[in-house]
């Protein structure tokens, strides 16, 4: 089964003490098997930057694969950003499936999901500190969520790895902006290292 076309994946970030780039497990939480992986993928420069500057304030790349050494699916680019970050979903080729951009004033998180033209297509609502997201078209029919999993109390309170379950609860094709969404959300709102 293609990595797209899954209804469950179970997102793994890989623990690290003074890691300078993300990586994360994309896993079929029904069998347990590794099904695809999301690498942040900057250059020495950036990297080198982050010794001095926040994460959160420099421009990153993701690229999402069926795994290691398999051409980028997705790639997530989020360029500088202080109040109202946007986060570009492109396809493997480099063609934009859309965009999101951070709320300017919200309590709970999230973002404005646009299509490749610009025009509004979903939003991703939620509570930033429990990890409870949802995405919903314009209309409010949930699409899919994204929820927090703990990996073991200790594991959470001692590394800044983050555990998520994404599940798509409607039709498949907005599978790659809600796996887009679940890095983004940890990209924007949780990277603060």
């Amino acid at each position: 089964m293609h990595l797209l076309d899954r209804r469950l994946l179970f997102v793994r970030e890989h623990v690290g003490f003074m890691k300078l780039t993300d990586v994360y497990d994309l896993i079929d939480p029904n069998d347990g098997h590794l099904v695809g992986l999301a690498r942040e993928n900057v250059s020495p420069l950036i990297k080198t930057l982050r010794f001095l500057v926040n994460k959160s304030l420099l421009p990153t790349r993701i690229d999402i694969s069926e795994g290691e050494g398999k051409p980028a699916l997705l790639v997530l680019r989020r360029n500088v950003g202080f109040l109202r970050k946007r986060v570009d979903v492109l396809d493997g080729q480099g063609t934009s499936l859309g965009f999101m951009k951070s709320k300017l004033f919200s309590l709970g998180g999230g973002f404005h999901v646009f299509s490749a033209a610009g025009k509004p297509f979903a939003e991703v609502k939620g509570d930033w500190k429990g990890w409870n997201f949802k995405l919903v078209d314009l209309a409010g029919r949930e699409l899919g969520t994204v929820t927090k999993k703990w990996g073991g109390l200790g594991r959470e309170l001692f590394t800044s790895a983050d555990n998520y379950m994404v599940a798509v609860t409607g039709d498949l094709s907005g599978n790659a902006l809600l796996l887009a969404a679940s890095l983004a959300i940890d990209m924007v709102f949780k990277d603060r290292k």
